[in-house]
């Protein structure tokens, strides 16, 4: 009897030692986190939503939609996804699997004979599984190019010929590098085994039955644009409303906008391993094919201690997978320019948190989602919107000397008038086999850089040093000015060109480093 008593009294007090650890944050805290995060990274909207036990506990908006319009951001406000639109892709395939049509091991030729990666060895081997799960060989957003920025003119059939130019960095099924061009890749599975593109896919067999009535596969398939949100990005040290930029050819990889009210009901499927309706009657995809989803596929490295005593990562299908305080954590994010956000989930707990931003800060979402997270693993006495900001400002500080030595450098040349070249040397067409024709020209005494299927890849040329100029590009928004390195044949007259992105901070889709032209005339 006092043995019982004693188990008895040890187990509620271990239940009041949880229950005092972990105390689940509230709205009223939610809101003036996420208010403080507003003004401390500059943000000018903000979403967040919290689903607890399959039930909505959270959703509101915070902010404006744009600094142009100043309409106020609530949970039925669309924003862009972006690359949350993988795990999309990845429950279409899931279905696809269920109904027999094809398996995760099915070759990638089989569906489509063109398909051609640069080793003949791993075209052969390619599979639905290696489309998804950023193993490749290829390198880090290898090809992006081919629709980052949005005025690129290639198609869905360009990117699929073109992969079999892009050269491997790294053996096949060995290493993680994050992949967009793959993803659009199995967007045409999708389509060629089903019958009806990806995004008619999506919303009928993956949307419409959960009841996302709010949300798109396309930008252009928005007809009101009154709910959706304007991205924003510092141009010149000033937040400022951008152009929505975007490749339609690319929606398989990162095409959907959403909203919070939408998204809950997608998370919560998940949550229920691939059920849904009243009572949990539906299911959109097997339990089994949501078990591989959330299996890890390609192991991430794991660097140092973290406050989340995290050991182990990787990637699944669709969906990043590390551990978390002992629990299984499934997240991903998405980044558009002007637009980022974050879903994560702990199955465990059945907790989800969604953050949708209309600027491109990822510290802002790492701050909310940290916040909220800490409140149910029992995480205390760590600031994470200082944490959070801290790294920024020593990201940004180091970038910011790379770009103003480069900058400083380039000026005292201009002012001393110690830059003697002949610009001729430099000027001509240059071609890369998957990127197509640059012309380097002079236009009216000013050395240029023209993409010809990517016309805002278009700027002055700025001589640096040696056989190096760097491309300053008209739209100020990117964020990726890079260096211009000619090389030279025996007559001293430029034979080809690589390039190279100067500030860490540029975006990864920006893969200047991809880049070999030869010059043609």
């Amino acid at each position: 009897m006092k043995r019982s008593l004693h188990i008895s009294f040890t187990f509620f007090f271990i239940a009041c030692t949880i229950a005092l650890r972990s105390q689940p944050i509230s709205s009223a805290r939610i809101d003036s986190v996420v208010n403080v995060v507003l003004k401390t990274f500059d943000v000018p909207g903000m979403a967040v939503a919290v689903v607890k036990d399959g039930k909505v506990t959270h959703a509101r908006g915070y902010g404006v939609r744009s600094l142009n319009t100043m309409k106020k951001v609530d949970a039925k406000t669309i924003f862009g996804i972006a690359s949350n639109s993988k795990a999309f892709t990845t429950a279409a395939l899931g279905m696809l699997v269920d109904e027999g049509k094809l398996a995760w091991d099915t070759k990638i030729t089989d569906i489509i004979p063109e398909f051609r990666l640069y080793s003949p060895y791993v075209t052969e081997e390619f599979t639905i599984k290696d489309l998804l799960t950023h193993r490749s060989g290829l390198g880090l957003g290898a090809g992006d190019l081919m629709i980052w920025p949005d005025s690129s003119n290639f198609t869905r059939k360009d990117i699929i010929h073109n992969l079999r130019y892009l050269k491997p960095v790294s053996g096949f099924r060995t290493k993680y590098d994050y992949d967009n061009n793959l993803y659009i890749v199995a967007g045409e599975v999708v389509a060629r085994i089903s019958g009806m593109s990806w995004e008619s896919f999506i919303e009928q067999r993956i949307m419409q039955p959960l009841g996302m009535t709010g949300s798109y596969t396309s930008i252009r398939g928005i007809k009101d644009g009154s709910d959706m949100i304007d991205p924003h990005a510092p141009v010149n040290d000033k937040v400022q409303v951008i152009h929505n930029d975007w490749s339609e050819t690319a929606n398989a990889a990162g095409g959907i906008w959403s909203n919070l009210e939408d998204m809950c009901k997608w998370i919560i499927m998940q949550m229920n391993n691939g059920k849904y309706g009243e009572g949990l009657e539906k299911q959109l995809f097997s339990e089994e094919v949501h078990e591989e989803m959330w299996t890890p596929q390609t192991i991430i490295p794991v660097h140092g201690t973290s406050s989340y005593n995290t050991h182990f990562a990787a990637y699944g299908l669709g969906w990043f997978l590390s551990d978390v305080k002992g629990y299984k954590q499934v997240t991903h994010t998405g980044g558009l320019a002007g637009i980022v956000t974050q879903v994560t989930l702990i199955p465990e707990l059945k907790l989800g948190i969604i953050v949708f931003t209309n600027q491109q800060s990822g510290a802002a979402f790492n701050a909310v989602t940290a916040t909220i997270k800490d409140s149910y693993l029992g995480v205390k006495g760590i600031d994470r919107i200082k944490e959070q900001k801290d790294r920024m400002d020593k990201a940004v500080a180091e970038a910011k000397k790379i770009t103003d030595e480069v900058l400083a450098k380039i000026n005292a040349q201009q002012k001393n008038n110690t830059a003697t070249i002949d610009f001729n040397t430099y000027a001509g067409t240059y071609r890369d086999p998957w990127f197509g024709d640059v012309e380097i020209t002079n236009r009216n005494g000013t050395p240029w850089f023209d993409s010809k299927r990517s016309p805002k890849l278009s700027g002055q040329l700025l001589y640096y040093k040696g056989n190096t100029f760097v491309a300053k590009w008209n739209d100020r928004s990117m964020d990726a000015d890079a260096f211009v390195v000619f090389s030279l044949d025996a007559e001293g007259k430029a034979a080809g060109m690589k390039m190279e992105a100067i500030s860490p901070l540029t975006d990864f889709s920006f893969d200047f480093q991809d880049l070999d032209f030869a010059k043609v005339k």
